[in-house]
């Protein structure tokens, strides 16, 4: 591990794990200390923090100063803690607590990852960076997307779905762990749209959402072909296409449907059939079997698709065993 990397994490020492609890002891928000802004968050503010009771660095979401008064924004900080901690996989973030600062504003605390997106590492890719290419062959690639492809699965049979699947939203940790972040959009299947505050996000919204608050210009490239035309029936097929449209920028380097504006890309999820990674791909060799699990995930008629992340992901570990592992899967 690099001096850099070393640096991110806390020595754990014996006489802070073994001393008596202060008197001072508290449950409350004044547990907290050490707070620095962190990256991302979206609409909230994402902040480090140390938990002194447990001696550990954690992860609190609120919302940013402008929008604490707002009750559905308030309603969806809730949701995603409430849908983030009963995802309870390996690879999400597990959730601590939900609670109130000293304003009285709703926050939730997490684990701290401690890694980079994927969006960060094809960025470096892209650019030439031997080193990072030499990490992150396409084998270990194919792994990550494996990963997140899983925490989509448990997500899915539980009545979920993410419905914001990209490059940023899966980190990859130091130490190879990898995580499906960002579940603020999710969409749970059964819930009617009663006019409450706790309405589903409609496509509509979440169209703006992401065209107005991603964390860079064109995060709606990831939208599928129904989310874009406001198709109401929106199951976990939509996050297969997302899901193919990061394994298509993870062999091409490039989005496969983006567009001089954002009606334009809108128009290509639309409509436009982009050709396989292997005809543009300039930095690897991408197999023809890569080719057809992509396009098939990217079909623009939901029934054209995977029926479920499952079968995704079936075929692209049968590729890495038969091409990259060998017959053993050694």
């Amino acid at each position: 591990m690099t001096d850099q990397r070393k640096d991110n994490y806390q020595s754990i020492f014996l006489s802070g794990t073994d001393a008596e609890l202060p008197l001072w002891f508290t449950n409350d928000y004044q547990k907290y200390s050490n707070f620095r802004e962190m990256a991302g968050g979206g609409n909230g503010l994402l902040l480090a923090c140390k938990d002194n009771n447990l001696g550990r660095t954690v992860a609190l979401k609120k919302l940013r100063p402008g929008l604490a008064a707002s009750v559905r924004d308030r309603q969806r900080l809730l949701r995603e803690a409430r849908v983030t901690a009963q995802l309870q996989h390996p690879a999400t973030v597990p959730v601590y607590e939900i609670g109130k600062d000293d304003q009285g504003q709703i926050y939730f605390a997490m684990k701290k990852i401690e890694g980079e997106d994927l969006f960060k590492i094809l960025s470096r890719i892209a650019r030439g960076d031997t080193s990072t290419s030499q990490t992150y062959s396409l084998d270990r690639l194919l792994g990550i997307v494996i990963q997140a492809s899983n925490a989509l699965a448990y997500a899915h049979t539980h009545g979920v779905i993410h419905r914001d699947v990209k490059p940023e939203n899966i980190l990859v940790g130091f130490f190879g762990e990898v995580y499906l972040m960002d579940w603020g959009v999710a969409k749970i299947w059964g819930r009617p749209n009663d006019g409450s505050v706790d309405e589903e996000i409609t496509d509509g919204e979440l169209r703006e959402r992401l065209t107005t608050a991603g964390s860079r210009p064109g995060t709606p490239l990831y939208m599928s072909p129904e989310q874009v035309q406001g198709n109401r029936t929106i199951d976990e097929r939509t996050d297969i296409f997302s899901m193919g449209v990061v394994l298509y920028e993870l062999l091409a380097l490039r989005e496969p449907f983006r567009g001089r504006t954002i009606e334009d890309t809108f128009h290509n999820i639309c409509n436009m059939t982009p050709p396989a990674p292997s005809a543009i791909s300039k930095h690897l060799t991408v197999p023809a079997r890569l080719d057809e699990i992509c396009l098939k995930a990217m079909q623009k008629e939901p029934r054209g698709r995977y029926s479920n992340i499952m079968d995704m992901v079936g075929e692209i570990r049968q590729f890495r065993e038969e091409t990259m592992l060998g017959p053993t899967g050694s």
